[in-house]
Formats: structure tokens, C-alpha cells, sequence
């Protein structure tokens, strides 16, 4: 059992990862604990609700209680199954803001800025705009990875994208094109009906190559010989065994589980795991640290006609959509519903959006759980750059324990105002001449909720996850020590081992982070191939031309 590189993961970075070291030629093992993803569960796109709420494809991590949420312990579903989170998640394609890379870059992510990056993004995309607008001197056609828009039937994607113009804010026909800022359509990782997973996009084809293998197994540590890894220690079954590499370790395990693994590898904050009889390796403070997400509120009104997704929200209207989708891979069934959205700046002196809202026409819970009013609507939002760190420790040396998670959520008073601003503004949308056919009154958090107090105590109670975890790997200069990797995702202070999943992002990016994790596997991919990067790009990004003096 030995290939050249061993990828622990295969998930969103590590699919892409196997898929580029095989086309090179070299052989690669892909070790996932999880099974399958065959089935309408997670191949469905409108079923998006099932799979991270089962335990067959889900880690079931909770967080530690969270002690600015009331000790609520928060869910953070990651995937357990072939395509790893990708095949779980809510399909929204987000690249991220340029600038959210120039910082990388400013922050010791030496080549990892804006200009960087972006030819990796569309060297894996393949963008489809239907006729529906898009930039396509800004996105990839021939990637792997298929990247379309839903068909906005529904009148309520229409008055969400007018009740901003109304507003006085800014359209935007791509907002992963030139022009993140605005409101209007919405990207998902959705092909021919179904969810275009890495698993889809990247990992079924790279195992129809011979020097490409999965194997299902629990990775345990990574094993190191005098200051290098040169396998993983696995449980396969019931046999243990170790999987040996014979040029390097990858791991692309997931926020959670890359820098769990590294501590019980020696490799992690060294009193740390000293206290749980690790023997240290390399004592790197920031393996666990710097653990970012995104939070955010449902904003939910009742609606005054019959338009919304509720009408199918009964046995035999789901039964319905499942079949038409099982048969066509048509209908409701075949989108995410999530097709109007916006990024938007919070305040005057911000220079780019901080804001993103998810708009959907259904006022129901991501557990699948219907507001009891019946119609309604949504917008999810939330700010995208919280203050708040947190961190990801060993619970105890035993590799089939859970790691603790303390996202340290709401801990700085930043994120408070922050989050009041989200629910006035929101509120401010709604109010439009164009919800109002549709407008009936608020749901939640309901119209005797005005108060900063009030406010507080409504986000303390129901501010959820928006399930995307990262940071704890961060990516650095190999001089700074609280850096996990250097810019070539190289683990510092040990050979043969390197990173490259959402761990590694020094600060999260504006919206969802598959993608930007995805084009993590593929820049690492060639750094592990020793190939010179990609050219950088000359475009240049649309900044608000009165940022400074003006919210919109």
C-alpha cells in the first residue's frame, strides 16, 4: 500500500488534488473514512437539507458552548462521504472578493493575491450563463468543475434584486466576475440537475486513470521518520496499517480534522500536546488557532399570496418533485433554490462588501424545518469578516475522539453592532415598493424587536453557523510562527508534509468557501508538481467609486 502521494480527504481540495497529480502522471492513494455519495439525498439538489443532518455522511461535530450565545452549542456539519463537504453543502459558488486575497497576500501569503489566484479559479470552473448576463472574460469554460444559475422562475428572485435598486444599491450581473457588489443572480455548483460535487467534477474522473485509487479508511496520524512524514497510519476494517508515500503526505481533511490530525502527529502547540502525551515534533503554536466562520440570522416574513415553495412542502408535493427530478432531472428539484443574492458594505469607509445575504422563497430552517406561519420568505445574512477567533484542540490523544471546537463565536463587541446593522438594513429591503404584492408582516425576528437590547437577545438566540469553518492551518511565511504552512501549503519545521484545504486561509473570504477551497487543491497541486504558477492575471477588480463617503 504505496503511492507516490498520499491525500488524506477526499473532499473539495483533495478531489482536485488527486485529479491534477494523476493527470501529471504520478500515482496517488485518496484516504476517506466516509462511503459513498450515490443516491437522491445528496445528488438532488433541492434534498440539500438531508445529507448534513445525517449522520451516514456527516462527522457530527458541535461546538464547545459558545459562552456569547447563551452556552448554545452550535452544529458544524462536515462531510463524511466521497467529495467530502461539496457533496453536503448548499451548492452556492462563491469565489471570494479580490481583496479578500490581496490581505492573503499582505499577510505573508506571498503569491496568493488577487491577481494570483484568479487563474486558478478559472482554470477549474466551466461557466455556463445560459443567456442569464455573467463575465466571461473573468470566468473558465473548460474546467472540470460546471458552474450554472438556477431559472429565477419564482417573482420573488425578481423583487429581491428590485427591492435593492430600490434601495439605492448597486446591480451586479456576476458577482464573481468583475463586480462582486450588488444585488442579482446566484451561482451554484449545480450540472444537468444534479449537484456537481468535486467528487463529480474531479475525483471520478481521475480514478478512471491507473495511477489513481481510493481507499476507505479512519486516517489516525500522520507518520513521521526523523522530521518527515512518510505515510498515514490508518485503520482499514479491522486491521491497522499504514499507507506509505513515497514522495509526500497531503492532508485535505477539512478545517476540523487537517490540524486535528497534525497534533496527534506531533505536530500542534507544544504544551498542548505534551498535557495529552503527544511527543512533539514541531511545536507550532498556530495549528488549531486562528478558527474563523461566518454566522448568520434568517430574516423571515410571512407572505400575502401563495407563491412561495411552501405549496410543495407536504408529502405529496415533495413526493412530486422527487420524481420529476429521479426521471427529467427537471423541476424544482434541480436547483439549490438559493438564486438571487447580494454583497453589500455595511457602512461608509468600507471599502468593499461585508455583507452577503442568500435570498430564498420558502421561510424554512437549513434542519428542513417550515416556519410555522406557512408562506413565507427569507434572506439569510450576515457579516462576512467577524473579529472573532477561536480554535481547534485534541479532546485527548485518542484518534477516534471528537476534537474540541470553540469558535469563540460573537466575542467581540464588533460583531454585535455588526449584526444589528444586518437586520436594519434587511428590514429596509422588505420595506420596498417591491415586496410589497408580498410583504404580509414579519416573522422573525418579529416587529417588537427594535431595540439594541432586543436585537442582542433575538442574535444570541438564533444566530446560526453558516457551516464555514477555517483558518486553522493558516498560511504564512516560514519565519512567522504562528504560521502552519508556507506558500507552497509546506508544513513548516518538517519534510514531505503539506496542507491544502480551508485550513490554510490566513482570513475567510466574502461568502461560501467551496470554491475558494476548491482552487486551494488546484494552486497546491502544482506547487506539489514543482511547476511555476499559472501567469498572473492584469484584471482589476470594481471597487466602489464613493466608498469612503457612502454605504451604497
Amino acid at each position: 500500500m504505496e503511492a507516490d502521494f498520499v491525500v488524506v480527504g477526499a473532499g473539495s481540495a483533495g478531489c482536485a488534488i488527486a485529479y491534477r497529480l494523476s493527470e501529471a502522471g504520478a500515482s496517488v492513494l485518496v484516504i476517506e473514512h466516509g462511503g459513498t455519495d450515490a443516491g437522491p439525498f445528496i445528488q438532488m439538489p433541492a434534498a440539500l437539507s438531508y445529507p448534513m443532518n445525517m449522520a451516514r455522511y456527516d462527522w457530527g461535530y458541535v461546538s464547545q458552548p459558545e459562552p456569547h450565545l447563551n452556552n448554545r452549542r452550535l452544529a458544524c456539519p462536515r462531510g463524511k462521504v466521497i467529495g467530502g463537504s461539496s457533496s453536503i453543502n448548499g451548492m452556492v459558488y462563491v469565489r471570494g472578493h479580490a481583496m479578500d486575497f490581496d490581505h492573503w497576500a499582505e499577510s505573508g501569503a506571498t503569491g496568493w493575491g488577487f491577481a494570483d489566484v484568479l487563474p486558478y479559479f478559472k482554470r477549474m470552473e466551466h461557466w455556463h450563463d445560459s443567456g442569464h448576463g455573467g463575465d466571461p472574460t473573468w470566468r473558465g469554460n473548460d474546467g472540470p468543475l460546471h458552474v450554472t444559475r438556477g431559472p429565477r422562475s419564482n417573482p420573488l428572485f425578481q423583487a429581491f434584486v428590485a427591492a435593492g435598486q430600490q434601495a439605492g444599491y448597486e446591480t451586479t450581473d456576476d458577482y464573481n466576475g468583475e463586480k462582486q457588489e450588488g444585488f442579482g443572480p446566484m451561482d451554484q455548483t449545480v450540472w444537468r440537475g444534479r449537484r456537481w460535487s468535486a467528487a463529480n467534477a474531479y475525483l471520478r474522473p481521475a480514478l478512471k486513470r491507473p495511477s489513481c485509487s481510493l481507499i476507505r479508511a479512519f486516517a489516525r496520524r500522520v507518520v513521521m521518520q526523523n522530521g518527515r512524514a512518510v505515510g498515514v497510519e490508518v485503520d482499514r476494517g479491522r486491521t491497522r496499517q499504514i499507507i506509505r508515500a513515497r514522495r509526500e503526505v497531503v492532508l485535505a481533511a477539512s478545517s476540523i480534522n487537517s490540524p486535528k490530525l497534525l497534533m496527534l502527529s506531533g505536530i500542534g502547540p507544544g504544551q498542548h500536546l505534551a498535557e495529552r502525551g503527544i511527543e512533539v515534533i514541531a511545536d507550532r503554536p498556530g495549528v488549531g488557532a486562528n478558527l474563523q466562520d461566518h454566522l448568520e440570522l434568517y430574516i423571515q416574513m410571512a407572505a400575502s399570496q401563495p407563491i412561495t415553495l411552501f405549496k410543495h412542502w407536504n408529502l405529496f408535493g415533495k413526493a412530486r418533485i422527487g420524481a420529476q427530478w429521479l426521471f427529467a432531472k427537471r423541476g424544482l428539484g434541480a436547483s439549490n433554490q438559493f438564486e438571487s443574492a447580494a454583497f453589500i458594505r455595511s457602512g461608509a469607509g468600507v471599502p468593499y462588501p461585508d455583507i452577503q445575504y442568500h435570498f430564498l422563497p420558502i421561510a424554512v430552517r437549513y434542519d428542513g424545518r417550515a416556519a410555522a406561519e406557512g408562506h413565507g420568505f427569507q434572506a439569510h445574512v450576515g457579516p462576512m469578516r467577524s473579529l472573532s477567533r477561536g480554535h481547534v484542540s485534541l479532546a485527548s490523544p485518542d484518534p477516534r475522539d471528537a476534537p474540541e471546537i470553540r469558535f469563540n463565536y460573537m466575542s467581540h463587541p464588533q460583531d454585535w453592532r455588526d449584526f444589528r446593522t444586518c437586520i436594519r438594513l434587511t428590514r429596509e429591503l422588505f420595506a420596498q415598493p417591491a415586496f410589497a404584492p408580498f410583504v404580509k408582516h414579519e416573522i422573525q425576528p418579529g416587529d417588537a424587536v427594535q431595540s439594541d437590547d432586543a436585537l442582542n437577545d433575538f442574535i444570541a438566540d438564533h444566530v446560526e453557523s453558516a457551516y464555514h469553518p477555517c483558518g486553522t492551518c493558516r498560511l504564512g511565511r516560514a519565519d512567522d510562527p504562528d504560521a502552519v504552512v508556507d506558500p507552497e501549503g509546506r508544513v513548516i519545521g518538517v519534510d514531505g508534509l503539506r496542507v491544502a484545504d480551508s485550513s490554510i486561509f490566513p482570513r475567510i473570504t466574502n461568502g461560501n468557501l467551496n470554491a475558494p477551497s476548491i482552487m486551494v487543491g488546484e494552486k497546491i497541486s502544482d506547487h506539489i508538481l514543482g511547476r511555476d504558477p499559472l501567469p498572473p492575471s492584469n484584471e482589476t477588480p470594481w471597487i466602489h467609486p464613493d466608498w469612503r463617503e457612502s454605504q451604497r
